[in-house]
């Protein structure tokens, strides 16, 4: 089973229970609301895809906004009960390997924490997949834990990965990413959170 198959079978399992505890816009943390709707208002005119959406509300709040955001996940639990949730949102299922967008089509996209199951020998691709779909404008936004480097750690679904900022950063980079800004926090009893928003340098065609 590939790590992909081994994700969507476990977050499958849990899709409700995932869902009914992180699935609402009440529970999210009201300074990433913030950070989130603040990006979106900056984002160009154009389609915008939320990667890894899993239960569709950060989608569907977006949406609510007038943006022209679609939802991609790769567990069909949480992609089915999303369309039902939020009929006016467009979802699909799929991977973010292959987003299935067309060369530098998409005004923004949006990964919160869809990329801590990724493996570190992995993440490279993942991320210069982001990079050609997007806009040379185009805006992406990540959320991930922040800690020492590519390190490992026991999640309620699947082994998660924390990142320091200054190797995601550096990370993105070389995929063709420049870095427009950085951000992270430290709550009490929980793991460290961090965000980077960054824009493409320059799209160049495969030889």
């Amino acid at each position: 089973m590939t790590e992909e198959e081994h994700l969507r079978v476990a977050y499958g399992r849990r899709a409700a229970e995932y869902s009914s505890a992180l699935g609402t816009m009440d529970q999210m943390d009201p300074r990433d609301r913030e950070k989130i709707t603040l990006w979106a208002e900056d984002l160009p005119v154009g389609p915008v895809l939320d990667a890894g959406c899993g239960p569709g509300h950060w989608t569907a709040h977006l949406r609510s906004l007038g943006v022209d955001i679609s939802g991609l996940d790769l567990v069909p639990e949480f992609i089915g009960p999303a369309r039902s949730r939020f009929p006016d949102v467009t979802f699909r299922e799929g991977s973010m390997t292959t987003l299935d967008v067309p060369d530098g089509s998409q005004a923004g996209i949006l990964a919160w924490y869809s990329l801590i199951h990724t493996p570190p020998t992995d993440l490279p691709e993942i991320l210069r997949e982001l990079h050609r779909a997007l806009r040379p404008e185009g805006r992406l936004l990540i959320g991930f834990f922040h800690g020492p480097d590519a390190t490992p750690f026991a999640h309620e679904i699947s082994t998660a990965y924390s990142w320091s900022i200054e190797s995601m950063r550096e990370r993105l980079v070389e995929s063709g990413f420049m870095i427009l800004e950085t951000d992270h926090r430290q709550d009490p009893g929980r793991r460290a959170h961090a965000s980077i928003t960054a824009q493409p340098q320059a799209h160049t065609s495969a030889p």
